[in-house]
């Protein structure tokens, strides 16, 4: 078995179900596959964010989870019409909008969290 053609499957930990539920539901825009009493699937294009409630979850300074998208800045506008605020690292030096972009031009990346604290990235390479 090959698992090119397997559906890939993202875990993200939470402290707060519901609140996490809405965030990824309703600000971002994914959809309930299942739910069992220990966490969530989401769906997220062809791959599924199991979302498991950890009580005392930390979460790190790095990224966890992101997208690639197509308009960088326009999915920055849309997200911060729908309430998320994104991130500027001092002396990374990204724009207003918090993109970073990649000293050869080519690659930019903005961050942001979601209510838990767990860092999520849009970028466009």
């Amino acid at each position: 078995m090959s698992l090119h053609a397997q559906t890939p499957v993202v875990f993200v930990n939470v402290q707060d179900r519901r609140r996490a539920l809405s965030f990824y539901q309703d600000t971002l825009g994914l959809e309930l596959r299942s739910t069992d009493d220990f966490g969530d699937f989401l769906t997220m294009g062809g791959a599924l964010l199991r979302m498991t409630v950890i009580p005392d979850h930390q979460p790190h300074g790095h990224p966890v989870l992101g997208w690639n998208v197509d308009d960088l800045a326009s999915a920055v506008h849309d997200l911060r019409s729908r309430g998320v605020q994104f991130t500027i690292y001092e002396g990374m030096g990204q724009d207003e909008l918090g993109i970073w972009t990649s000293p050869d031009g080519k690659a930019q990346v903005a961050f942001f969290s979601d209510p838990d604290g767990n860092v999520l990235s849009l970028s466009r390479a």
